[in-house]
């Protein structure tokens, strides 16, 4: 906006009585809209002017008007394309272009061509030898605004489309009570001083506008992880399961791997694919009595089972790592759960917190992730109660078509690798494992034999991912996050069934 605008308008309202906003547009040689910015600014200035709202109508060319000036109108040009000696109604409508039918049409209305038919085929002739172009020509005086078109020759050109009618909103300005040709600054404070002095009796303040927004506040912004974690714990929390306490990033080999039932020359216990621990290496705090079952049957077996056969070492179990799954939460549970007082009770437990894993990082995998775990222990389990378990679980997810894949996990047996159909993807996706703990993991822990544990495992990740369109799993954890993605992230609802 012009500097000074705001006075130039008052200056100009000072020498006439009343002045469109149009016409101070065209007079200042301005955009009408910084002309109505101007008078804005005025009116919060008091009521220096009065405004009274105007409506301008006018008629402008469409670019098939603009067409018709430039070439002539339609039935000109089917005119033109008539040969003396005639031509072929189809011959004709296949050179005068896309409006050929409708200049046809109009041109034989106007009287200017006819169709013979005293020969075979029909010819289209012309029927006068020359015509006047009087709709080529009232649109041109439209354009330079020379002429007013007859109402009923409006809505015909309005509805061949070579008119269209543009309103316009302005402003008629009068002087207004308080009328000055400059403006006083007005106040937006009110001070300590303005009130022991009196001066405010003086001054003019702006007016308060109720309607702005106010500035947001600096706040947080959950992750979208947190969000679907949220969704994920709901659901457990509506199905009637406890949530395992999971602080305990660092594991022993024992709990993590010695209480599954995994023996230690299991490859997932190479340094290629677990982060151990150099400070402290070991741990040493261990339940003496269950230590030896399980080192038992490892080695030599028993509950029914062969075992592995092989030396067990304690010094093995003792190494220190990052766990590998919250699965070693889950055997921390079940133990506890076998020995507390007044003997074992059916407990459902869930957990959703991170793993670690030595992978190599791209689109899909990442060195740390989160699991989502149900564990149920209850007597007589079966598989059956673990299929049914897990549609519900996913039903509750909005996954309704699940398929069940024969697995194998060093301590579950039955197991289950998990799929689901992805509608978008249009496949069927893994989105979990699954099984019913062996008895060479329950039995030792002093788990009762009539006793059966089940439970699943997926990431938490994946269906973020497909939850809010992520592709790459390094987009949405880690330094190539996208801040303003976690802030503008909408809340995360699944769809329940």
């Amino acid at each position: 906006m012009h500097p000074d605008l705001t006075e130039r308008i008052l200056q100009h309202l000072e020498t006439v009585e009343k002045v469109d906003t149009l016409e101070l547009a065209a007079i200042f040689g301005l955009d009408h809209q910084k002309v109505v910015g101007a008078l804005k600014s005025i009116q919060a200035h008091g009521e220096l002017v009065k405004a009274e709202a105007a409506t301008h109508k006018t008629l402008g060319l469409t670019d098939e008007g603009q067409a018709v000036i430039e070439h002539g109108s339609h039935e000109a040009l089917v005119y033109a394309a008539v040969p003396a000696e005639g031509i072929a109604q189809a011959a004709l409508m296949a050179s005068g272009g896309p409006n050929a039918k409708v200049g046809f049409s109009k041109a034989m209305s106007q009287g200017w061509i006819l169709v013979d038919k005293s020969v075979n085929p029909p010819l289209v002739k012309r029927k006068v030898d020359k015509i006047v172009d009087g709709v080529k020509e009232q649109l041109v005086r439209v354009a330079s605004g020379n002429i007013q078109l007859p109402a009923k020759e409006v809505a015909e050109y309005k509805k061949r489309k070579l008119l269209q009618e543009t309103t316009t909103k302005s402003f008629v300005l009068s002087k207004g009570p308080e009328f000055a040709t400059t403006l006083t600054k007005l106040e937006t404070d009110l001070t300590m001083d303005m009130l022991t002095s009196g001066l405010w009796q003086q001054l003019k303040f702006k007016a308060y506008n109720f309607d702005a927004l106010g500035a947001a506040p600096t706040r947080g912004h959950l992750h979208p992880l947190l969000k679907v974690r949220t969704e994920f714990r709901q659901i457990f929390l509506e199905m009637g399961f406890s949530e395992m306490p999971t602080n305990n990033y660092v594991e022993s080999s024992f709990w993590n791997f010695d209480a599954l039932f995994q023996p230690q020359q299991h490859p997932a216990r190479d340094a290629h694919d677990t982060f151990f621990i150099s400070q402290p290496s070991t741990s040493y705090k261990f339940p003496q009595e269950y230590l030896q079952r399980v080192k038992t049957v490892h080695s030599k077996g028993g509950y029914g089972s062969l075992g592995y056969g092989y030396d067990w070492k304690i010094e093995e179990a003792q190494k220190n790592l990052l766990r590998t799954h919250t699965t070693a939460v889950s055997a921390r549970m079940l133990f506890k759960l076998a020995n507390q007082e007044g003997g074992f009770k059916p407990a459902k437990y869930f957990s959703i917190d991170k793993v670690f894993r030595n992978e190599t990082l791209d689109a899909t995998h990442l060195a740390e992730f989160h699991q989502v775990e149900g564990v149920i222990a209850d007597v007589g389990l079966t598989l059956g109660d673990l299929i049914g378990t897990l549609y519900e679980f996913f039903r509750k997810l909005g996954i309704t078509q699940l398929e069940f894949k024969p697995a194998y996990n060093p301590y579950t047996e039955p197991s289950m690798e998990i799929f689901c159909y992805h509608p978008g993807l249009g496949k069927w996706i893994e989105v979990g494992n699954s099984g019913v703990f062996r008895p060479e993991l329950l039995l030792p822990m002093g788990v009762p034999e009539n006793v059966n544990v089940i439970a699943w495992g997926l990431s938490l990740e994946r269906p973020t991912m497909i939850k809010y369109g992520i592709n790459n799993i390094r987009d949405l954890v880690g330094p190539r996050v996208d801040l303003k993605m976690v802030e503008d992230g909408p809340i995360c609802r699944l769809d329940h069934a």
